[in-house]
Parts: structure tokens; sequence; C-alpha cells
């Protein structure tokens, strides 16, 4: 459904959204798949305290997500149970 929530991002798409270009700059001509590798290594290599802005960042997206979910699943129960009524009425 195109009009669902987009689902929240995780810590680590955090880290690689603020990250990728930095790599790419460092990198110029890698693959994209090389990106990726990077990324990762320097995700593991992260301290606790290095990853917490992500974490919290990541819950904070959850947050929204669920608040949005919840928010879309009754408007589509509200919108069904219209159709089902005006199905009777038909």
């Amino acid at each position: 459904d195109p009009n669902a929530p987009k689902r929240g991002l995780s810590a680590y798409m955090f880290f690689a959204n603020d990250n990728r270009e930095k790599v790419r700059e460092e990198n110029p001509g890698i693959s994209f798949g090389q990106v990726g590798k990077m990324l990762g290594e320097r995700w593991k290599a992260l301290s606790d305290t290095e990853r917490r802005p992500y974490e919290e960042k990541a819950a904070t997206d959850k947050k929204r997500y669920e608040d949005e979910k919840a928010s879309y699943n009754v408007s589509c129960l509200e919108l069904c149970m219209l159709l089902m009524m005006l199905t009777v009425l038909v």
C-alpha cells in the first residue's frame, strides 16, 4: 500500500546515511558494494558511546512509525466499516 507509513530506520541505516558520502569522497571510484562493506566495517568499529546517537535516532523513528501505523490502521478500519455499510445499503 503506497499510503502505508514507512518503517523506521535502524541505527545502522542512520549511520550509513550520515557517512556514505564521506566514504565515497575518501575512496573515489569504489563500487556501491565496496561502499557498503566499508560502512559496515566502520559501524562495527564504533564504540557504544559513538553508536548511541544513532540508536537514539532509531528509537525516535521507531516511535514515529508505530504512531503513524496506529493512525493508519484506524483509518483503514474506518474505511472498511464504511464500505461494509455502503454494501449493505446497496
